[in-house]
């Protein structure tokens, strides 16, 4: 009877591990909704596992860090009261020295529902001294930049992105206008 037992928890835990990742792999980046360290880790490359704030400890000596976007990075959330588990998400595109795109997923709410995955949303440097400690991100609700500002740990580069990080097409002055034009 234990044995029999054994391998239908094994069954079952190897259904949900497939289920937990087949999202990703099946309908393609974009149509992917659940939790943000699946996404970025399938759309990075970036093999770390466990709650999104502590991946920039678990990066060291593992990948590079750093203080300055590259696309394909990680960057990392610090978790605090309004990001218990913080977040992570991959660099899409770099557009100029305080702004940029990030790929992400379980941000935004889509049709009264969060986990869906958002391709090249603006993300602004607002930390005093430019170095991405501090950060504004768009928010969909609010279809422009959240009120919230979000401190973070840094980049995790190194990983192998996905080609469906970015629209072909990317809207930079969009994500310059979203930065920059008061609302």
């Amino acid at each position: 009877m234990r044995g029999l037992l054994a391998r239908f928890v094994i069954t079952c835990l190897a259904g949900q591990a497939a289920s937990f990742t087949a999202p990703l792999a099946a309908s393609g980046l974009l149509d992917y909704v659940g939790q943000c360290v699946p996404f970025a880790r399938a759309a990075s490359g970036i093999e770390i596992y466990g709650d999104a704030w502590t991946w920039w400890e678990q990066a060291g000596g593992r990948y590079d860090r750093g203080h300055r976007p590259r696309e394909g990075s990680v960057i990392v959330f610090a978790k605090t009261g309004r990001l218990p588990l913080g977040h992570v998400a991959v660099v899409s595109r770099v557009v100029e020295q305080r702004v940029l795109m990030l790929t992400h997923a379980n941000w935004s709410r889509q049709n009264g529902e969060r986990g869906h995955a958002e391709q090249d949303v603006t993300l602004y440097d607002v930390s005093p001294h430019n170095d991405w400690s501090q950060v504004k991100v768009w928010y969909r609700d609010n279809d422009g930049l959240g009120g919230g500002i979000y401190p973070v740990k840094g980049f995790i580069y190194g990983g192998h992105p996905s080609k469906q990080l970015t629209a072909r097409n990317p809207d930079y002055v969009g994500a310059l206008i979203d930065a920059y034009a008061p609302r």
